[in-house]
């Protein structure tokens, strides 16, 4: 990189200068530091302004005393600003492709109307595309989504363009199968969805596919059943307003994520704190002796500790018993 290297944040040599100074030299005064830059009084003031409004400098009323932000806090609010107007940008220049049907049209161009419908074949142009919507979406991401689990890759690839959308302010309303609730990795990973911000529901039984995305954009599978058949991409306003409007009915006749974790919790109450430890360790620690020693309690009682809790269960073995604890969300 030149000279300027924070040119690409929209910031002048000047402007770096003042702040890479104040880096150096914090709490300084800022009287003369047009001196420092061999500037006028005036330009550096208005350079001062200027850092202060990218958040380089911290507020300070009396124009005096000058503190720099942290530059890793600072330059982070920076590159999202810019990202974001370079995503602004790319959504306009994307736009460019209806002006060409426009331009053809007056043309008096052979080729058919466009129907506001687009095929997309393959999981990999598909995933591409949702990764695209979800770059660009700035209000609303609608989604109906039938799984019983999320893989492990699954959860690595959507959780970076989740938590963006959130901290970008983008509401999320998702509805998933109460199924997907016995699978623990989707469970946590629902709930920090949650936490962020996202809006989650469950339903017994959804069979609908539905991504919406700013109310405008609709994506549906050619094939509920085999999404490896393709997808069909809606733009046409009447045809997204139906896609919505079942979205809508799924949404008012699911329950709220929260509701349903909770009540599964509560089925766990009864159970007195080293039991809840107890059955952690059984369905995770391979030999009684490793739990009971991780515990701090005797082989003996770890074992009959782990009998009440398969009767309670209602489970003949200890791998059916794991097996219904995580179903009914005991952990």
């Amino acid at each position: 990189m030149g000279d300027n290297e924070m040119s690409v944040f929209g910031v002048s040599p000047t402007e770096e200068e003042i702040y890479r100074h104040f880096l150096r030299n914090p709490d300084t005064s800022a009287d003369d530091i047009h001196l420092l830059v061999h500037s006028e009084q005036d330009d550096a003031k208005q350079s001062l302004d200027r850092l202060r409004e990218l958040g380089l400098l911290n507020p300070d009323s009396s124009h005096h005393r000058v503190s720099p932000a942290d530059p890793g806090v600072a330059l982070a609010r920076l590159t999202d600003a810019r990202l974001n107007a370079l995503h602004e940008e790319l959504r306009r220049v994307m736009q460019a492709r209806d002006l060409v049907d426009g331009l053809r049209a007056e043309q008096g161009s052979r080729l058919p109307p466009v129907q506001g419908i687009e095929q997309l074949e393959g999981l990999t142009e598909i995933r591409n595309r949702i990764d695209d919507l979800a770059f660009f979406a700035r209000d609303e991401i609608l989604s109906v989504e039938p799984y019983t689990k999320l893989s492990a890759a699954n959860i690595e690839r959507s959780r970076p363009l989740d938590l963006r959308c959130l901290r970008r302010g983008v509401r999320i309303r998702n509805v998933v199968l109460a199924a997907a609730l016995d699978d623990l990795p989707t469970r946590e990973y629902l709930r920090e969805l949650v936490k962020r911000g996202a809006q989650i529901r469950v339903a017994d039984n959804i069979t609908e596919r539905i991504l919406v995305y700013d109310g405008r954009t609709a994506l549906v599978p050619v094939d509920p059943q085999n999404t490896a058949r393709g997808a069909l991409l809606a733009h046409k306003s009447g045809l997204v307003s139906n896609i919505i409007a079942l979205f809508e009915k799924i949404w008012t006749q699911a329950d709220d994520l929260l509701t349903v974790t909770k009540e599964s919790a509560d089925a766990v109450a009864g159970l007195s704190e080293i039991e809840q430890q107890v059955l952690i360790s059984m369905c995770t620690v391979g030999k009684d002796e490793a739990g009971a020693r991780d515990l701090g309690i005797s082989v003996r009682t770890y074992r009959r500790h782990v009998a009440d809790l398969l009767q309670a269960l209602g489970a003949a073995s200890r791998a059916q018993g794991a097996l219904l604890a995580r179903e009914r969300g005991w952990i």
